[in-house]
């Protein structure tokens, strides 16, 4: 099939919830994010309802709208603008067409009915249908479409456009007005039911708007291009075999190539094509034209008729939108019956993978244990799953007199105005804040310094928020630990039975009315406290409410200043210089071995190791619990080095690998969708925690008093030992988030063996407010043992207008 040998794979939605939209056509659809905003159309009376498909839950819903609800219309214009989508035109009823323009404010699911200037020179446009309405920039541009010339609805005497105008829109919500543009060259011919994309090459050129096709007593397949920098006119020379003469298609743009999908076509008999009082169909053919070279590439010929459900079945008056790279087609009518009038509508929705998916974001530590990690990484919009590999270095060879094993140091800022809180040996610098977790004893080796501020990065913190709850007394926020589900299922489609435990508590984008309810808000009141509750297995905290929210630390090495240069014997340097191969490289960010080499650990032996990437699995969500890998055959070991993008193996086949403590791990990850295995990540490495060292402190509680806020916290569960001292440290202002806005810096505002402490509001005024997700400043505590520090639990405190945020 022309399909298969164009690497089409188109896929069925099978399985959904929520109220399913009745099937119709003339209907018109856009795309927020992953949602997919529906409107309008008719099949048995013209829909007035607006519904929502959200494509990374497979839900539908039926938000509740407010205002000025528009009437419903079909083929009228539909854009989106950012959260705002504007709606013009269609017919409201048959004969009946509309000239009326509505914003809906998808923030709120708020109607209004807008009210444009008229142009300084002719008429405003008339009521119309079938017209195209399409974006650039702050305007609109409406060319074409069918009016009813007679006053008389029920005698509908069609009259096609070709008139053109500009809509000049007001930023963020309202119209100025329309605009009757100057061009140049030759208009396009009067047409309805045709296609207009706006498209602007990357290198060079102005943007530029395609018209493709539709209707004027007969079919059209001519191709028209308006430079809207000029507003000049011309009828572009393509190459490949254009698409057949249609109407009521769709085109949509992703890249460099705008889609074409569907619609009328002539019947063709005996290889030769019909009148226009001819027969006509619909049809399922799919063609792109390349914008750059302005070449048509077939994919899905006319007269392919898929019997086995492997190709969406021909329609015209679909809608078809694209969600990142990936193409959503959604009902449409595919003919009549015998009777006449009776109209056919498609009940289906499919999507296309149009290109392989995007590398995703550097993998970011959650926790570590001595020999796990949970990890995670920003989502890549419509994929099927990711596959994360690491690399290792040996183990540290003793865990013995090793509490500086890390990886390379952050560089440290000097003291501003901190007292010394404690006087002792330097220490050598330590392994990555693991989760707050007390199930397994984070046990890492991190060593906070004496009366430094330390520099570390936030771009790796989780931040998972859950639900508001309906009612929290007294200001308190609980922080629900989730355990991880020992059972889930690994990527379904790869050869893996079931990989490695999937943790499915990862953020959801929610499926219910407030979908994009707060997307403009500011969180108030952050008069909250903290707590948190400890599960005895693998844990996750869980923001539950808007006031708080809690995150470990990733990927940072705390160290005392003095140690960057001394060290207390040749042991501690020999040992530093074995774990340390540069002190200048920021951890939490992570270093690119795609293009430069990584740091080279030097062996006892003198030999370096050669590294190779081996799997951990395929995951369905963003987020993977690490304790294994799978160990590569060495026959395929040379072979997969070579071909980044092999294909993945059979996991049934392969031995596993655990862990180990005290060691460093590189991680990358790549996403998975239709068309393959996208490229990789760039490389995050983490270290293993060493045994010996305290968990993280628990249950942390923030209440306000009129001056000050005071914190406290519970013991770590797992202590490892007598806690001899906590340390909690306050994120501040720096010049060096200026250069690096991904990197906090921190002060230590309390060390003591008290479990709680007070933090002065001229400490709080030079507090940084990190805007990562929501504003919020940042706590981190950590406990100490006779090993040293463990990891520690950080606090983020929402900021509202019902607190001094400093400035």
């Amino acid at each position: 099939m022309a399909a298969a040998a164009a690497g089409l794979s188109w896929r069925r939605v099978s399985s959904f919830t929520g109220p399913v939209p009745r099937s119709r056509h003339g209907h018109r659809a856009v795309a927020i994010r992953e949602l997919v905003i529906i409107f309008g159309g008719g099949n048995e009376g013209i829909a007035d309802e607006l519904h929502v498909y959200n494509t990374a839950t497979n839900q539908w819903f039926l938000p509740a709208v407010r205002g000025d609800i528009p009437p419903g219309c079909a083929a009228h214009g539909f854009v989106c603008d950012g959260t705002r989508i504007l709606v013009f035109g269609g017919m409201v009823e048959y004969g009946r067409y509309s000239n009326d323009l509505y914003e809906l404010q998808a923030s709120r699911w708020l109607w209004k009915k807008v009210k444009p200037q008229a142009p300084s020179t002719g008429s405003p446009p008339c009521p119309r249908l079938g017209h195209s309405f399409s974006l650039y920039g702050n305007k609109c541009y409406l060319f074409g479409g069918l009016a009813n010339e007679s006053e008389d609805s029920n005698n509908n005497v069609p009259r096609y456009l070709n008139d053109f105008y500009e809509l000049e829109l007001q930023h963020g919500s309202g119209v100025v007005g329309w605009s009757i543009p100057v061009t140049k060259g030759i208009l396009p011919s009067p047409r309805e039911s045709h296609t207009a994309i706006v498209y602007c090459r990357k290198d060079v050129g102005s943007p530029k708007m395609y018209i493709f096709g539709g209707m004027c007593g007969c079919r059209l397949n001519d191709l028209w291009e308006l430079d809207i920098e000029t507003m000049t006119w011309s009828r572009p020379e393509t190459k490949g075999t254009v698409p057949l003469p249609r109407s009521l298609h769709t085109a949509n743009v992703i890249g460099n190539k705008m889609y074409v999908f569907g619609g009328w076509v002539p019947q063709s008999a005996g290889g030769e094509i019909s009148s226009h009082d001819g027969e006509w169909k619909c049809t399922g053919s799919f063609a792109y034209l390349n914008l750059d070279t302005t070449e048509w590439i077939g994919l899905i010929a006319d007269c392919q008729e898929d019997k086995s459900n492997l190709l969406p079945g021909p329609r015209a008056g679909h809608c078809a939108v694209a969600v990142g790279t990936r193409l959503y087609i959604w009902s449409g009518r595919d003919g009549y019956r015998k009777a006449w009038n009776n109209q056919v509508c498609c009940k289906d929705l499919w999507y296309l993978d149009t290109e392989k998916p995007p590398a995703p974001s550097q993998v970011q530590l959650i926790r570590a244990t001595t020999n796990s990690f949970q990890v995670k990484w920003d989502e890549v919009p419509t994929v099927e799953g990711y596959l994360l590999q690491l690399h290792s270095d040996s183990p540290v060879p003793s865990a013995a007199g090793t509490a500086g094993a890390g990886i390379p140091e952050a560089p440290l800022l000097a003291p501003q105005g901190a007292s010394s809180l404690h006087q002792g040996p330097p220490s050598l610098p330590s392994v990555p804040y693991p989760e707050m977790k007390v199930d397994h004893p984070s046990q890492a080796n991190n060593v906070i310094p004496n009366n430094v501020q330390v520099s570390l990065s936030s771009n790796s913190l989780l931040k998972i928020e859950g639900k508001e709850k309906a009612a929290a007394p007294e200001n308190k926020i609980t922080q629900e630990t989730m355990k991880s589900h020992a059972d889930a299922p690994g990527f379904k489609e790869s050869n893996a039975p079931s990989l490695l435990p999937v943790c499915t508590s990862s953020p959801q984008t929610s499926s219910n009315v407030g979908e994009l309810h707060d997307l403009d808000k500011r969180t108030v009141n952050p008069d909250a406290s903290v707590c948190s509750t400890v599960s005895s297995t693998q844990t996750m905290v869980t923001q539950q409410a808007v006031k708080t929210e809690s995150s470990s630390t990733n990927g940072a090495v705390v160290k005392d200043e003095t140690s960057l240069t001394t060290f207390n014997s040749k042991a501690e340097a020999a040992e530093a210089a074995f774990i340390t191969p540069s002190t200048r490289v920021n951890t939490g960010q992570t270093n690119d071995t795609h293009s430069s080499k990584a740091p080279v650990r030097q062996m006892a032996t003198g030999r370096t190791r050669d590294r190779q990437w081996c799997d951990v699995g395929i995951f369905k969500t963003n987020t993977a619990v690490v304790s294994q890998f799978y160990l590569l055959p060495e026959e395929t070991l040379s072979l997969s080095s070579k071909k980044e993008n092999a294909d993945v193996p059979d996991y049934r086949l392969l031995k596993k690998q655990d862990l180990f403590p005290g060691t460093v791990y590189r991680f990358r990850v790549a996403a998975i969708n239709g068309c393959g295995v996208g490229p990789f990540s760039k490389v995050s490495e983490f270290k293993t925690c060493i045994p010996g060292f305290p968990g993280a402190p628990s249950t942390v509680k923030i209440s306000k008093s009129v001056d000050c806020i005071h914190l406290s916290w519970e013991p770590p569960a797992s202590p490892s030992g007598n806690i001899l001292e906590y340390s909690a440290y306050l994120a501040i202002r720096s010049t060096q988030l200026q250069e690096n806005p991904n990197q906090l810096v921190f002060m230590r505002i309390y060390c003591g063996l008290k479990t709680s402490c007070i933090v002065t509001a001229t400490q709080l005024s030079n507090a940084h407010v990190d805007y990562t997700s929501r504003p919020a400043i940042v706590f981190r505590i950590s406990a100490k043992n006779e090993r040293g520090y463990g990891p520690a639990t950080q606090v983020r405190w929402l900021q509202g207008k019902g607190f001094p945020v400093p400035s």
